[in-house]
C-alpha cells in the first residue's frame, strides 16, 4: 500500500472550485468517449461490425464504468486512477499509471486538433486546405484558446466540454435522422447480409474509441457532490455514448453503400453525399460548425484531464512542485495546463515537419494506443486486487458483478495492448516498425522509473518517511 502524503492530495487541492454538477459530467463523458471520426473506420467493415460493438460494449467498456463507480466510491479525490493505483499498488505503480495517462493524451491532442482545422478548412475552401501555414498556426491557436479556456477554470472550461457534447449529440442525431428518411425512401440500401463474422481489424480502434469514464475522478476534488454526482454522470454519459455509437455506426451504413464508406474520410465527408441526396445542401456548413465544437470540446475535457495527473504528481513531487501550484484567482492548475499546452505544441510541430514524419507520427498514435492499455490495465488490476480482498467492501455493486467486470475488462485491455503493435497498411517496413513501437515505449517507460527514482530521494520525500517511522 502508498504511504500517504503530510498533507493528502485533497486536502492541498482544497482551493480548488467545485464546478462540475450532473449534466456537467454527462457532457463531458459524452465529449470525451463519442469520438465522431471512428465512426467511419469502424462502418468501413459493414453491418457485422455492430456484433463487435456489441462485444467491446460488454467486455470493456461496461466493466470500465462498473470500476470506476466502485473505485471513485472507494477512493475519493483529485488524481482518479492515479490515487486507486497508487494505494492498491505503491506510489511507483501509481506514478507509471498517471504517467503513461497522460503520455497517451500528448498525442491524442494533437490528433484532435488536426482534426478540428481539417473540419475549419474543409469549410472555408480548398484554397485554406492547401496552406500549410496557415493549417499550422490555425492547429496550434486552437490548443492555446482550450488551454487559455482551462486556466480561467473549470466555471469557464466545462462549457467548451458541454457545448462540444450538444454539439456531438445533435450532429449523431442529424445523422441518424437524415439516414431514416433515406432509408425510408430506399429501403434496399441496408444489406443485413453481412452480420455474420467479426472484423477484428477494427478491434484496437473501437477499445481506443470508448475510453473516458475515468476523466470525472480525476477531477473529483472540482466535482459537486462526487458520491452522487459520478454515478449519474456515467450512467447518464455512457449510456448516451453507447446510444450514439450504435446509432451513428447504423445510420452511416443505412445511407451510404458499405463499398463507399471505406472511402470516407470523415464523418463530415458522408453527411455531405446524405444531404446532396435529400437535397439539403445548406446544412452541411452549420454541421461543420458544430463538428469543430464537438471536437474542441473533446480537446478540452482530455487536456483537463491530463494536467490533473501532472497536478497531482506535482503535488506528491514525483514531478516538479510547480506542476502543483493552483491559480490565486482562478483556482485552476495553470501551470501543469501550461506545460500540457507547450508540449502539445511541440508534438504539433512535429507533425508538420515534411512527408517523412507521417509515418514516425503514425507510430506516435500506436505508442498511443499502447500507453492507454497499460493505464487501463492497472484500473482493472486495481479493482480486481480490491473486489477479491475480502477486507476491501465494495460500495456499489456485487463482488461477483465486480470480479466478472474486472477480469473481462484486464483481459480486453491486455488485448488491446497487443493489436496496438499489428502495423496499419500505411507502414512500409512491419521491422522497422515493431523496433521502434519497442524502443520508444521503453524510452518512456525507462524515463518514468528515472524520474521517479531522482524525486523520491527528494528531501520531501525523506521527510515523509521520518514521519511515518514515528
Amino acid at each position: 500500500m502508498a504511504t500517504p502524503a503530510v498533507g493528502s492530495i485533497s486536502e492541498q487541492s482544497a482551493s480548488l472550485v467545485k464546478a462540475l454538477g450532473v449534466s456537467d459530467l454527462t457532457w463531458l463523458y459524452l465529449v470525451a468517449v463519442v469520438n465522431l471520426n471512428v465512426i467511419p473506420v469502424v462502418a468501413s467493415d459493414g453491418v457485422r461490425v455492430l456484433w463487435l460493438w456489441a462485444a467491446v460494449i460488454l467486455f470493456f467498456f461496461v466493466p470500465q464504468g462498473l470500476g470506476v463507480i466502485e473505485l471513485a466510491m472507494q477512493t475519493p479525490g483529485e488524481g482518479g486512477l492515479y490515487l486507486w493505483t497508487k494505494e492498491s499498488f505503491g506510489d511507483f505503480h501509481g506514478f507509471l499509471c498517471g504517467w503513461c495517462y497522460w503520455l497517451t493524451n500528448m498525442f491524442f491532442v494533437p490528433a484532435l486538433l488536426v482534426f478540428i482545422t481539417g473540419i475549419t478548412t474543409y469549410a472555408g475552401g480548398a484554397s485554406l486546405s492547401n496552406n500549410k501555414t496557415f493549417y499550422f498556426l490555425l492547429t496550434i491557436g486552437f490548443l492555446w484558446v482550450t488551454i487559455a479556456a482551462n486556466v480561467f477554470g473549470l466555471g469557464v472550461g466545462k462549457w467548451v466540454n458541454n457545448i462540444g457534447g450538444i454539439g456531438g449529440l445533435v450532429i449523431c442525431g442529424v445523422l441518424m435522422l437524415m439516414a431514416a428518411a433515406i432509408l425510408f425512401n430506399h429501403p434496399s440500401l441496408m444489406h443485413w447480409g453481412g452480420v455474420r463474422g467479426l472484423p477484428m481489424s477494427s478491434f484496437g480502434v473501437m477499445c481506443l474509441a470508448v475510453v473516458g469514464l475515468e476523466l470525472g475522478p480525476i477531477m473529483g476534488d472540482e466535482i459537486r457532490n462526487p458520491r452522487v454526482t459520478i454515478p449519474r454522470g456515467v450512467l447518464l454519459g455512457g449510456g448516451l455514448s453507447v446510444f450514439l455509437y450504435i446509432g451513428s455506426t447504423i445510420a452511416l451504413l443505412s445511407s451510404v453503400p458499405q463499398s463507399d464508406v471505406a472511402s470516407v474520410q470523415g464523418l463530415l465527408q458522408a453527411m455531405d453525399k446524405m444531404s446532396a441526396g435529400l437535397h439539403l445542401g445548406w446544412i452541411l456548413l452549420p454541421l461543420a460548425l458544430l463538428m469543430a465544437a464537438s471536437l474542441a470540446g473533446s480537446t478540452s475535457a482530455w487536456v483537463s484531464g491530463s494536467a490533473r495527473i501532472l497536478f497531482v504528481c506535482g503535488l506528491d513531487r514525483y514531478l516538479p512542485k510547480a506542476l502543483g501550484k493552483v491559480h490565486p484567482k482562478y483556482h485552476s492548475p495553470y501551470v501543469a495546463l501550461i506545460m500540457f499546452g507547450f508540449l502539445a505544441s511541440l508534438i504539433i510541430a512535429m507533425s508538420f515537419i515534411g512527408a517523412s514524419v507521417k509515418e514516425a507520427y503514425l507510430t506516435l498514435l500506436d505508442l498511443a494506443v499502447a500507453l492507454q492499455m497499460i493505464s487501463y490495465t492497472y484500473l482493472f488490476l486495481t479493482l480486481l486486487r480490491r473486489v477479491f480482498s475480502r477486507s476491501t467492501p465494495t460500495r456499489c455493486f456485487p463482488r461477483l458483478l465486480l470480479k466478472i467486470a474486472a477480469i473481462a475488462g484486464l483481459l480486453t485491455a491486455m488485448l488491446g495492448f497487443l493489436m496496438a503493435f499489428v502495423p496499419s497498411g500505411q507502414i512500409e517496413s512491419i521491422f522497422s516498425f515493431e523496433v521502434k513501437m519497442i524502443a520508444t515505449l521503453a524510452m518512456f517507460l525507462g524515463t518514468a522509473g528515472v524520474l521517479f527514482f531522482h524525486y523520491s530521494r527528494s528531501p520531501f520525500h525523506d521527510a515523509q518517511a521520518n514521519v511515518h517511522s514515528r
